[in-house]
């Protein structure tokens, strides 16, 4: 009996030790691998669509270049449909291109930059060329946002799936595999691609996109313990003659011979490889997002079934993914600075815009950074926020641009200046940190130069100093000179040719009031001189000395004044040749002081002026442009040279010259004026635009102090117009009116003002 109980216990213990071993599945690890390839990798969120709805685990994550990108976004937490919702409200061309907003600019910067068609690096008296397109400045702040809900995790396997993605190492040509760090910075070193963006420096290494040698890195995924593999592979094959006619496609069809060769060997390590049809994308096209999408679910699905069988293997099923939501708000309590060896921290904080220890909106703090590149002065600007328990930590690293000096050019003609061509010579550094001084001089029927330095401190008082000289001669009527210069009437006299030379020189400080506003004070010294060689029937007290008749010149102005000014700007249009959108307001008061007195005439006075509007989007490409200003002479000093004078078109007039459509340049005289002007602009294509333009203006004597500037306007004209914004700067294509006298003119501006 005994027996028999000893046999069934050892049986029982037996079958149950067996049934232990036949009910034990082994747990499936699976991971999925990311190849690179520019837009096409758009293909990957479609892929995952169908990875999630067969209910696959996903252990392991790698990726290269743009699969690097989708890849460490999903292992962070984001679900395949969220991710298709983030790059639906993405601008990839905006991204790529560094295109920072206007408002990215101080007011000397946007001055600065829409002056040249062309700026060229001099370094060790040689013109030399950027290495790359763009910074991936735009990209990288996305990034960081994007991830900023895992900003704390160093290690890339404590992800909520683990992750790792391939670089270059640029100087050793070694692959570079990198599963820690900041995340953000990985990957865009990941995403590199040479000549396209500045490569990367992460750890001491100057790292490229991983594509260069390791495209598709499934062996590595391999060795981390992946025992099926998933692969998504959205790399092109071999081009045609036909299809290689760009530098980026050639370069792109010699890194294939190695690629094509590869994926042979890589394919046979894949046991579900998804290959979107997407011979007929482009890496760059990032606007056929939604096609890219669907490419890449469409061959997901086709293997849906082999990857429900690889869920069914798996006794652990993906955990459900929670939504993410970008931060609005982050509290910055502590600013730590690497590489600013030239610019000071008060420079960086300055730009930055923002106080610490406060609650600062995200899209401010991506502002901020904003500004700091718009200034040109770092070839990268890489950051991180870590927490710290009170808040954060913006630790920033700033590679300097090593080229201080720059030759710009540029071209332009309108009917006032003529042709005109303009060569500059900036440099930063010049005296001290954080400044910059340029000179330009401009060739052609008027000759000029425009000299600055400023010294930018940012939020603080910083200095600055313009030296200035303009000329050029214009037909003006007799009747607006004889008036304000006090000439003898001479009704054979219709009109005469006037030149007119300013020197203007300008000391000042300005600081940034509320991030928005510009506030300046300074001390100007000015020389005008209005002359002409038409009139020679005047006496020997307004001409030069004795001569031939045919040599002597008539001076109605030839005097050196000393004033001082006061200047409020606010500038947030979008585009200052074309605003779609933003506010404008510009302020100046000067009180004249000082003059060599030419005409014996001078007394103290002083001039104030501004003018006000805004831009606004209608609907499509329609926008309309609304602004009024105004000015009037305080004092009782009869110096005229100082009065307002409307008449033309332009964006460039001197002194208290103003553009009014309808009418020629300086063609109607006043110490006072009030001006309404509005602008229908559609842009029916890009950068070409329709233009309607009207505008209304009383112009007399003190209109304010007798009242009529509130009278029926006794000024109008009105423009029809093309206007297209051209690689050398805006073209302006007007013909102009005014029921006035029945006047038209056609006005032609080409290239930048200046």
């Amino acid at each position: 009996m005994r027996q028999v109980l000893l046999i069934a216990v050892l049986f029982g213990l037996n079958w149950q030790a067996y049934g232990q071993d036949t009910t034990r599945v082994e747990d499936l690890r699976i991971g999925l691998v990311l190849s690179g390839g520019g837009a096409k990798g758009l293909a990957h969120v479609g892929a995952l669509k169908v990875i999630e709805e067969a209910g696959v685990r996903l252990d392991y994550i790698g990726g290269t270049s743009m699969g690097a990108i989708v890849g460490a976004l999903y292992a962070s937490g984001y679900s395949a449909h969220e991710l298709d919702s983030l790059f639906t409200h993405t601008d990839f061309s905006t991204l790529i291109q560094d295109d920072l907003p206007r408002s990215a600019k101080t007011f000397y910067e946007k001055e600065d930059s829409e002056r040249y068609a062309l700026t060229l690096p001099f370094t060790g008296f040689r013109i030399s060329f950027p290495p790359a397109i763009s910074g991936g400045q735009n990209i990288y702040n996305e990034l960081v946002r994007a991830l900023y809900h895992v900003r704390d995790v160093d290690d890339f396997s404590k992800l909520p799936i683990p992750f790792f993605c391939m670089a270059t190492d640029v100087e050793t040509g070694e692959e570079i595999l990198l599963d820690k760090g900041y995340l953000p910075e990985a990957i865009m070193a990941s995403g590199t691609f040479p000549s396209l963006f500045e490569p990367a420096e992460v750890n001491g290494r100057i790292l490229i996109d991983g594509g260069v040698l390791n495209n598709y890195p499934v062996a590595e995924l391999r060795e981390r313990g992946a025992q099926l593999v998933i692969g998504v592979d959205v790399q092109h094959g071999l081009r045609d003659r036909e299809a290689l006619l760009s530098a980026t496609g050639i370069l792109m069809q010699i890194n294939n011979y190695r690629t094509v060769g590869d994926m042979v060997e890589k394919a046979q390590l894949t046991d579900i490889y998804i290959k979107p049809a997407i011979d007929a994308f482009s890496v760059i096209d990032f606007n056929r997002r939604d096609t890219l999408v669907a490419s890449g679910e469409a061959a997901a699905r086709e293997q849906l079934e082999a990857m429900r069988q690889a869920a069914a293997r798996q006794q652990q099923k993906p955990p459900p993914r929670s939504y993410i939501t970008l931060v609005d708000t982050i509290a910055v309590n502590r600013l730590l600075l690497e590489g600013n060896n030239n610019y000071s921290r008060s420079y960086v904080k300055g730009k930055l815009r923002f106080d610490l220890a406060q609650d600062v909106p995200f899209n401010k703090l991506q502002q901020g950074i904003s500004n700091l590149a718009a200034t040109g002065n770092f070839k990268t600007i890489r950051y991180e926020l870590k927490s710290n328990g009170l808040g954060q930590d913006l630790t920033m690293r700033l590679q300097e641009n090593p080229t201080r000096t720059f030759i710009r050019i540029g071209a332009h003609y309108d009917d006032l200046y003529k042709s005109a061509a303009l060569i500059n010579l900036t440099q930063k550094h010049a005296l001290f940190d954080d400044d910059v001084a340029s000179f330009d001089i401009i060739l052609g029927d008027n000759i000029r130069y425009n000299a600055q330095y400023y010294l930018d401190k940012g939020f603080y008082w910083s200095f600055g100093l313009n030296s200035r000289f303009n000329t050029f001669n214009q037909k003006i009527p007799y009747g607006l000179i004889r008036t304000n210069f006090g000439l003898p009437t001479d009704e054979n006299i219709n009109s005469i040719d006037v030149d007119v030379s300013d020197l203007t020189n300008q000391i000042y400080v300005q600081t940034v009031l509320r991030e928005e506003f510009a506030f300046g004070l300074g001390l100007e010294h000015k020389y005008l001189k209005y002359s002409t060689e038409t009139l020679s029937l005047l006496d020997s007290t307004n001409t030069v000395a004795p001569g031939n008749l045919s040599d002597r010149r008539t001076y109605f102005e030839n005097s050196h004044y000393g004033s001082a000014y006061a200047t409020l700007t606010l500038d947030t249009y979008d585009d200052r040749y074309f605003p779609t959108r933003g506010l404008y307001f510009d302020g100046d008061f000067h009180i004249y002081l000082l003059s060599s007195d030419f005409n014996d005439n001078f007394g103290e006075f002083s001039v104030a002026k501004a003018r006000m509007g805004g831009a606004f989007p209608i609907a499509g490409g329609l926008s309309l442009n609304l602004e009024t200003e105004g000015g009037f002479k305080l004092g009782s000093s009869p110096v005229t040279s100082m009065d307002f004078v409307l008449g033309g078109f332009g964006g460039s007039l001197i002194n208290n010259y103003i553009p009014f459509v309808g009418y020629d340049f300086l063609s109607l005289p006043g110490n006072s004026y009030v001006k309404a002007y509005g602008r229908l602009d559609w842009e029916w294509t890009p950068k070409n635009h329709l233009l309607i333009a009207a505008n209304i203006a009383n112009v007399a004597d003190d209109l304010f102090r007798t009242g009529e500037w509130f009278t029926a306007p006794d000024y109008t004209g009105y423009g029809l117009g093309y206007g297209w914004e051209s690689f050398f700067g805006p073209v302006h294509l007007l013909y102009a009116w005014t029921p006035e006298g029945n006047q038209r003119s056609f006005f032609i501006s080409v290239g930048f003002w200046f």
